[in-house]
């Protein structure tokens, strides 16, 4: 009969082979399950990136030609357990607010 201690490890390696399947498709997914984030703080990523989203299109439409700060108030408030490149990289490469993603990959490219 397999112990409680055998199905966690089985689980761990399932994991393991599911994130190197997603890892190409969904890198956004793949850093949520590897850095382990609840779906609470999953939710507050979202939460973020949709009022930066929002500023940075009224800052476009508006002529600003700097979203530096925009940049700033995402790594400030980006849950501590991820780093921020990879995860400016991870959602721009799954579609996720690619055009701000995109200007914060520029951002830093020039810095």
């Amino acid at each position: 009969m397999e112990t409680n201690e055998d199905k966690m490890l089985r689980l761990e390696f399932y994991q393991e082979l599911f994130l190197s399947v997603i890892n190409n498709s969904y890198p956004f997914y793949a850093l949520i399950i590897k850095h382990e984030l609840s779906k609470k703080e999953v939710e507050e990523i979202y939460v973020l990136c949709t009022k930066l989203n929002n500023e940075y299109k009224r800052q476009k439409e508006e002529g600003f030609v700097t979203f530096l700060p925009l940049l700033t108030h995402f790594v400030g408030m980006l849950n501590y357990k991820l780093n921020p490149h990879k995860t400016i990289d991870a959602l721009y490469e799954q579609g996720i607010y690619q055009g701000l993603m995109a200007e914060f990959i520029s951002i830093i490219q020039k810095n």
